[in-house]
């Protein structure tokens, strides 16, 4: 990808500004943290330059100042609510945190169990929390929660909720996931610090949308198509407007809910530190953009992977018409067809060519490698291999793999583990690869350009295996593929 943000600039900008934005409140800031704080995958496919750990790593140029606070909602624990990117429920999740966090320096103070209500499987997951030494805190549920705020900003209200502990002037407030209780812990803990006479503040970091990029600008209009089962839309900030004759976007959600913080800041507070949501946030990452074409490049991509992705989860039954619908609206309204991602056409083409599922991928430099379903090989597979050859300018006419080593793993897969497609998937094409590079120098070679394929586009004629999905999620190939399986089975593996 032509890289289109300035990653260092945004670390100690960003950094900064959280320092600055400490100071406003006289030493000690509550941070509501949206989002990935690591892995965020997003951003860095629609800010061509963004590290997916860049807000990890600007946490760490803080954490002699920071600790971090996690929140679940012990709902979410009793129900096994699990993370759809990670395929894990959020209390595996909330350790999962804890230790990278840990690992990384980063000092973790606690977790708090939201709307906590003795559920079995909360009071399970504190216990098992204790017992390896992580404090565990319960905030309650608050009837007519946000509208009746002269409950909630009481000792009935926030006053229930246990006080966090803190030592660190800066508390990041993470999550495993949306609807956990990340601003009401910030809220109840203002609340109880002021009741401590202790001066504390709020903010919030969110990287999209970008409030200082256009409301159209593609990388807002990507994180409308992420978000769109969410049905999150951005719109200009009127608050900000009217304060400051600035047009700034936000999304929804937060502009709906914006008149009752400031009510609850002023009961709290006295009077309300913002005069918009735009000003509670602490973003800078759209100044870090150094070139906006590529940018808005990397976004429109976006735009399209989420619309293909919105498709092929409502045939999987895992996904709603109406999500991919608001997508291909805002496909329309950017004016982008498939016809923009170059990787559809050719994969289309040699299915056509061939009556058979294909694969295209394009490489950095704009070269198209496809790859079609043969006897030995499914499209992806041989396409990963096409594109090993292309990389290592290896002829074509070379097997990488000897034809007598595929066949004993297509006899194992059918006649010992009952498979019906003796085709080698991905990852078993490169096992076979690894195996045949200690012998064979070629295949070796070919093992050295993997890392070459991180951050190519691929398109599929048909929706694939989750171990191929997995397979080249893993490479760091962004994948698209048709809305439909290979065949008409009801059940798919």
């Amino acid at each position: 990808m032509k890289i289109g943000f300035d990653n260092e600039k945004y670390l100690n900008m960003q950094s900064q500004h959280i320092r600055d934005r400490i100071a406003q409140f006289g030493g000690k800031l509550y941070l509501e943290f949206g989002g990935k704080l690591f892995d965020d995958y997003h951003a860095s496919r629609v800010l061509p330059g963004f590290k997916p750990d860049s807000k990890l790593q600007m946490l760490m140029q803080l954490k002699d100042e920071a600790e971090i606070v996690i929140v679940i909602n012990a709902d979410d624990i009793e129900k096994n609510k699990v993370r759809g990117d990670l395929g894990i429920t959020y209390d595996l999740d909330v350790m999962r945190l804890i230790d990278v966090f840990s690992k990384r320096g980063l000092y973790v103070g606690s977790v708090v169990l939201t709307r906590f209500a003795d559920q079995p499987a909360a009071v399970k997951f504190q216990k098992k929390l204790e017992e390896n030494g992580v404090r565990v805190y319960h905030h309650f549920s608050i009837p007519n929660y946000p509208a009746d705020i002269e409950l909630i900003v009481s000792d009935d209200g926030y006053g229930r909720n246990d006080y966090v502990e803190t030592s660190r002037k800066l508390v990041v407030i993470t999550a495993p996931g949306p609807g956990s209780g990340k601003m009401a812990v910030c809220l109840s803990q203002l609340y109880h610090e002021n009741k401590r006479g202790v001066k504390a503040g709020y903010a919030k970091f969110e990287t999209f949308p970008i409030w200082n990029l256009p409301l159209k600008h593609p990388v807002n209009v990507a994180y409308e198509a992420a978000t769109a089962d969410l049905n999150d839309v951005n719109m200009i900030d009127p608050f900000h407007l009217e304060a400051y004759g600035e047009t700034t976007v936000n999304y929804n959600r937060d502009i709906e809910i914006f008149p009752v913080l400031n009510t609850m800041f002023e009961s709290i507070l006295g009077e309300s530190p913002y005069k918009s949501p735009t000003d509670m946030g602490v973003n800078m990452a759209g100044n870090c953009i150094v070139d906006d074409e590529a940018t808005c490049a990397a976004a429109n991509q976006e735009i399209i992977r989420r619309y293909y992705d919105a498709m092929c989860n409502n045939t999987k039954g895992n996904g709603s018409p109406d999500e991919a619908y608001k997508i291909g609206l805002l496909m329309k309204q950017n004016k982008l067809t498939a016809d923009d991602r170059a990787v559809i056409a050719p994969a289309l083409k040699l299915a056509e060519d061939t009556g058979a599922p294909a694969a295209a991928l394009e490489l950095s430099d704009g070269t198209i490698i496809t790859g079609k379903t043969s006897e030995l090989l499914g499209a992806c597979s041989a396409m990963l291999l096409n594109a090993l050859k292309t990389l290592g300018d290896i002829p074509k006419k070379v097997d990488l793999i000897d034809p007598a080593v595929i066949e004993p793993i297509q006899k194992l897969k059918v006649e010992n583990f009952g498979s019906e497609n003796p085709r080698l998937h991905t990852d078993e094409v490169l096992i076979a690869l690894s195996i045949s590079a200690v012998t064979n120098p070629t295949a070796r070679l070919a093992m050295q350009q993997l890392e070459k394929l991180r951050d190519t586009e691929a398109h599929a004629t048909v929706i694939l295996s989750e171990t191929d999905t997995r397979t080249l999620k893993k490479l760091g190939i962004h994948l698209t593929t048709e809305p439909h399986y290979e065949t008409n089975k009801l059940y798919q593996k």
